[in-house]
């Protein structure tokens, strides 16, 4: 138990967490066929947001969040308007391009503090510790408000991670989902079937962007400072990598990357000197012999059928 209530582990399962929801970004607009890098932009303006509505003016935290993710989906849809038609390649470089810019405005501008960085954001882990403490958790619990802070926090992102998580698979396997799946797949013949393509690919990318606000806005509160060089095309790789480490073509893979590359450079702290090179290594060796990620179509569906056979037999004992 004290493991677990370990600062530095809550830290990284914090991070996790942060890095899950941000994987589940790239891959819910991977659904409709779309390649997306401007999502580290998008974090930044959901952190910015409620960096500043919260340490300026006094929101309230839950809705300073809140707001940082909206303020990122109307973003998104200002300029989702005009490059949404866009195919492959082009619209990533113009979504890559976008994240650029918004880097180098918050470089030059006086609220974001530039290149400096935004600090004195309000600690989540804090509120929440003193939210512990007023209904008594602490003294129940034993343990010291800094940590009650951080576990609460963790167990809010957990559970923030499950309903996005449950969200995105209802909706996969609604008529949403197979619309969704039909325009991947070939826009053409779904466009021929009655399907609104743009609508879809717009709906994929404003779902996409208020997730990446969200994600910014929990990262901000987590870290509480904040700079432009937090979301530079360093940030864009790190989120694309989630999800095509773990597998682009299924939801779970978006959840283990993450998971895995957040984890693994921590653990391989004690090896400062060839850290890098191993990372670097092991991603290399998985693209040569699992280019489709850890985790595939056939993969899942092979551990779904062990997990029900072990269902059945076990209810049969």
């Amino acid at each position: 138990m004290e493991e677990l209530l370990n600062g530095y582990f809550l830290q990284v399962l914090t991070f996790v967490c942060i890095n899950i929801i941000l994987a589940m970004t790239i891959y819910m607009t991977l659904c409709t066929g779309i390649l997306s890098l401007g999502n580290a932009g998008l974090m930044s303006f959901g952190a910015y947001t409620s960096a500043i509505l919260t340490a300026e003016y006094n929101f309230p935290m839950p809705l300073g969040i809140l707001l940082g993710g909206c303020t990122a989906t109307i973003v998104a849809l200002i300029i989702g308007l005009p490059t949404i038609r866009l195919r492959g390649l082009y619209l990533a470089i113009a979504t890559l391009g976008f994240g650029e810019v918004v880097r180098v405005i918050a470089l030059n501008l006086d609220i974001t503090h530039g290149a400096l960085g935004y600090s004195g954001i309000p600690s989540m882990a804090s509120v929440l510790a003193d939210y512990a403490s007023d209904i008594g958790l602490i003294d129940a619990l034993e343990i010291d408000s800094q940590t009650a802070g951080q576990l609460l926090m963790c167990i809010v992102l957990l559970i923030l991670v499950v309903l996005i998580v449950t969200f995105w698979y209802r909706l996969e396997h609604s008529r949403y989902g197979r619309a969704m799946a039909a325009v991947k797949a070939d826009e053409y013949a779904a466009s021929l079937t009655g399907i609104n393509v743009v609508r879809y690919k717009m709906m994929t990318f404003l779902f996409s962007a208020f997730f990446a606000g969200v994600a910014g806005a929990l990262y901000a509160h987590a870290t509480f400072f904040i700079s432009p060089t937090d979301f530079s095309w360093h940030k864009v790789v790190d989120i694309l990598l989630y999800t095509v480490f773990g597998g682009s073509n299924v939801m779970w893979g978006s959840v283990l990357g993450a998971s895995i590359l957040t984890i693994v450079p921590e653990s391989l702290r004690s090896m400062a000197e060839y850290r890098d090179i191993i990372y670097g290594v092991m991603l290399v060796a998985l693209m040569a012999f699992r280019p489709d990620g850890i985790l595939s179509y056939d993969a899942v569906k092979w551990i779904s059928k062990k997990f029900s056979k072990k269902a059945v037999e076990g209810g049969k004992n």
